[in-house]
C-alpha cells in the first residue's frame, strides 16, 4: 500500500456512501485508477466489508457495558466452545482474548439494565466453563470511532 492507498482508505472509512468519482477527486487520481485501488483493497481483504454505522441511542441500545471473562481452565476445547457460543449472541459486539488478569473482554449493547440483567443471567453465565464475570457499565463516551488511522 502507498500513500494515494492510505488516502482512499481514509476515504471510504470516513465516508464508504462516496463514489468513485468523488473519492478520485480528493486523492487526486483519475476514476479508473482509483477504481482499480478500490477493487485492488477489496480483493486483498483490506476493505472486509462496507457497513452502515447506526446510532445506538436512536435503535435503543442505550447501555453498553464491558464484561471481564475469566475461564475456569486454560484448555483450548473451553476456549473454543467460549468464542463459537459468543458469536452466538447479538447482544455481544466484541469479543477480544486478551493477556492479564482474565481471558476475554466483551462489549455488551443491550437496551437497559434490565436488557443487561436478562443477559447475565440468561445467557452468558450459564455458558459451561466461566469462573468469573466482573463489568464496568459506560457513563460517556469521550471517543468513539470505528476509523483507523493511517
Amino acid at each position: 500500500m502507498d500513500a494515494i492507498d492510505h488516502k482512499i482508505l481514509m476515504q471510504l472509512q470516513a465516508n464508504a456512501k462516496q463514489n468513485t468519482k468523488e473519492i478520485a477527486g480528493k486523492v487526486g487520481l483519475s476514476v479508473t485508477p482509483t477504481y482499480e485501488r478500490i477493487k485492488k483493497l477489496e480483493q486483498q481483504d483490506i476493505i472486509k466489508s462496507y457497513v452502515a454505522l447506526l446510532d445506538r441511542n436512536k435503535i435503543g441500545k442505550k447501555l453498553i457495558a464491558y464484561c471481564q471473562v475469566t475461564l475456569v481452565q486454560q484448555q483450548k476445547k473451553l476456549a473454543d466452545s467460549f468464542k463459537s457460543e459468543m458469536r452466538l449472541l447479538p447482544e455481544v459486539m466484541e469479543c477480544h482474548e486478551v493477556s492479564g488478569n482474565f481471558d476475554y473482554l466483551l462489549k455488551i449493547a443491550v437496551d437497559d439494565i434490565a436488557g443487561f440483567h436478562l443477559f447475565i443471567n440468561q445467557k452468558l453465565s450459564i455458558i459451561d466453563g466461566i469462573s468469573t464475570i466482573h463489568t464496568s457499565f459506560v457513563l460517556d463516551s469521550v471517543k468513539d470511532s470505528t476509523a483507523y488511522s493511517l
